[in-house]
């Protein structure tokens, strides 16, 4: 027996002691080991609180014993009364005179309502970690680098799994941060910010999100970091391009009205008048211009319900020559306005097609306005140029729109064909790019844009040649929600 000359302390200690042989038996154990694990005698420490038939796997004991050396661990033990008590144990050599090992001393001490906590602390990360990635709508926490710490699982879908990235880099394809820049707001005045944006997905498509910032403090008080989180208003965008296209085509066809108008009544005056006096010719004149305008009229009307309601195309046979001559007469005006040649080409291989020769002539006039226009703010260069190429290829006829102008950078190309993004300042609708993109996803077709700052731009378009080619790549047209420009 191990001569215990502090017995009095040994029992009173708030903890499980026990003192163990080679064998693991229990050669002596303090008053709170034995009131809760029973008797002791002839016992082995794995039959008393573990109640089990052979040693454990990992016993500190056993190693404190091959090394000399003070172990710990963390185990689960079982009281008399059935209670499942967890315990951080602590091992160490007794040495008798001549330094060997005679025993090892354990001590236990209780955590079990340690454990409680943190299985509880686990729990409620779990949920909040739960919440935080089920949550409809894009989350990210970023640093003061604005580098994302963390993201809930729709940003990482959409955006793709980059922790440590910069924001603007991830979803927006900047290399420096936004203007204005409501992260960087937020951690200046540790207000709630709130702003609209057009976001680039992983795989390029293009999302209209209301982005919202809040502080995220420390214990002290200091702001740690900025949760932003973005909801995809996409949709409600959409309705309201409809919504706006309607008011646009109105607005576009309001002063063409009145002029109908006063030309019809100049028409009944004229019939009026001759009728009175019985004037054959004058009566001739006025019947002519209220038939005319008359005619108008009725073909503005027409217009009206076309972009208004959903509809089929008007597809006509469209030769390529003659359709490019057509787009020349109206852009020409306004290319030798601003300096800029314009290389028109159709190659005659690309024969006769068919689509909607008005819808399509709007969309080239819009590209090529926005091309001219990039040439003319551009005063790097003394020459400028717009080139349009008409070819084909299998059952898709191509046409490159390109200019040498000012170009556009990533975040510029990503917004190109947003409703109401222009580059141009006040000079700009927002209407050009995003109608041309409508009339041709309309005719089951494709638009991709190609430019770097200060080098120009490229706009290649490929529409199937016929309807039946739509349906054999099996793309249903979308209406064209937008007006084409209205000849006066």
């Amino acid at each position: 027996m191990v001569d215990m000359p502090f017995e009095t302390y040994f029992d009173e200690m708030p903890c499980y002691v026990s003192v163990q042989d080679k064998d693991l038996k229990l050669v002596s154990a303090n008053r709170r080991f034995r009131e809760h694990f029973g008797d002791i005698e002839g016992r082995a420490c794995y039959q008393v609180y573990k109640n089990m038939p052979e040693k454990c796997e990992v016993c500190p004991v056993e190693r404190t014993f091959y090394d000399g050396k003070s172990h710990q661990s963390e185990e689960k033990v079982r009281c008399l009364d059935g209670r499942e008590v967890s315990v951080i144990v602590y091992t160490t050599p007794i040495r008798d005179e001549d330094g060997n090992i005679e025993a090892v001393m354990e001590m236990s001490t209780d955590i079990t309502d340690l454990k409680r906590l943190q299985s509880q602390l686990s729990e409620s990360k779990r949920r909040y970690r739960m919440l935080f990635d089920e949550v409809p709508c894009f989350i990210s926490i970023q640093d003061r680098d604005l580098n994302v710490i963390d993201a809930n699982r729709l940003h990482r879908d959409t955006f793709g799994e980059r922790y440590g990235g910069k924001c603007y880099e991830l979803y927006k394809h900047r290399s420096e941060p936004c203007v204005p820049c409501i992260v960087q707001q937020t951690f200046e005045d540790g207000e709630l910010h709130v702003h609209e944006e057009v976001v680039a997905t992983r795989d390029d498509r293009k999302l209209n999100v209301l982005v919202q910032t809040a502080p995220l403090h420390d214990p002290d008080g200091n702001i740690e970091s900025v949760i932003e989180i973005s909801t995809d208003i996409t949709p409600i965008r959409q309705l309201q391009t409809q919504l706006t296209n309607i008011g646009l085509l109105i607005s576009s066809i309001s002063h063409g009205v009145k002029g109908l108008l006063n030309g019809l009544d100049g028409g009944v005056y004229l019939v009026n008048s001759g009728m009175q006096n019985d004037n054959t010719k004058r009566i001739e004149q006025g019947w002519e211009i209220v038939l005319r305008n008359v005619s108008r009229i009725r073909s503005m009307v027409l217009d009206i319900l076309y972009y208004a309601k959903d509809r089929e195309l008007d597809y006509v046979s469209i030769d390529p020559a003659d359709f490019v001559e057509a787009v020349r007469d109206v852009v020409q005006s306004r290319a030798d306005d601003a300096g800029v040649e314009l290389r028109f080409e159709a190659n005659e291989a690309c024969g006769e097609f068919q689509a909607d020769r008005k819808a399509l002539q709007a969309t080239l006039v819009n590209i090529l306005e926005n091309s001219i226009d990039a040439c003319r703010v551009d005063k790097k260069k003394n020459d400028h140029r717009v080139s349009m190429e008409f070819d084909a290829n299998g059952r898709y006829v191509m046409i490159d729109v390109e200019d040498n102008g000012i170009g556009m950078d990533r975040e510029t190309r990503d917004k190109a064909f947003s409703l109401f993004f222009s580059s141009k300042g006040s000079e700009g609708t927002g209407l050009g790019l995003f109608i041309a993109d409508k009339i041709i996803t309309s005719h089951g077709g494709t638009i991709h844009l190609e430019s770097e700052a200060g080098n120009g731009s490229r706009f290649h378009i490929e529409i199937p040649r016929t309807p039946e080619a739509v349906q054999q790549e099996t793309l249903v047209p979308e209406p064209v929600t937008a007006p084409a420009p209205i000849q006066e």
